[in-house]
């Protein structure tokens, strides 16, 4: 992935919210970036914890936070930032 985007993606992958869906949410997001082309264009890195554990899991983008990120609402979450 390119670290010059135009947006920034973080996904975090500490314990919690890596077992309870930031696993699947990952492989989601690289293969949304990739269909839609946007690899190139977004930075997009994982980090360990957001500390709002209990409310993950979480990714942020553009410094917007969102929590109870599910496989059924990351391609909407995505599809309205980017």
């Amino acid at each position: 992935m390119s670290t010059t985007g135009t947006h920034k993606i973080l996904i975090c992958l500490g314990s919690s919210c890596y077992s309870r869906g930031n696993a699947d949410n990952l492989t989601l997001i690289k293969d949304y970036l990739d269909e839609n082309g946007l690899d190139a264009s977004i930075d997009f890195r994982g980090h360990l914890c957001s500390e709002t554990c209990n409310k993950g899991p979480v990714i942020e983008i553009d410094e917007t936070e969102y929590e109870g990120v599910t496989q059924s609402n990351i391609h909407s979450i995505l599809a309205n930032h980017l």
